[in-house]
């Protein structure tokens, strides 16, 4: 079994994105989901890890991230950080389909 590597470094991304949030903006709910969605990427990257066919949680995430941040890009048009979460989820997404394949 290979380590998901590139999962676990996407759910670190995540949950330091919210910890910036909330460090450079004071915004709480940055914080609340950072944390959570880059614990829900880790755990779905340690399922990933575990079993590679098991990409529920990491393709939940990816997309549910996909959709808000690139919904909050399109209505900022500021890269970081919705563009940045976005296109970076919509990667993981298409790698999560490459690991079924």
């Amino acid at each position: 079994m290979a380590i998901d590597w590139i999962g676990f470094g996407y759910a670190i991304v995540v949950a330091l994105g919210g910890v910036v949030g909330y460090t450079r903006k004071g915004s709480i709910v940055s914080l609340v989901a950072g944390l959570s969605f880059g614990l829900m990427s880790g755990y779905g990257a340690y399922c990933v890890t575990h079993d590679s066919r098991d990409v529920k949680i990491s393709f939940f995430s990816a997309f549910i991230l996909t959709i808000v941040m690139g919904m909050r890009f399109k209505r900022s048009k500021k890269l970081i950080p919705g563009g940045l979460i976005a296109g970076l989820s919509l990667l993981m997404i298409l790698r999560l389909v490459f690991l079924l394949l």
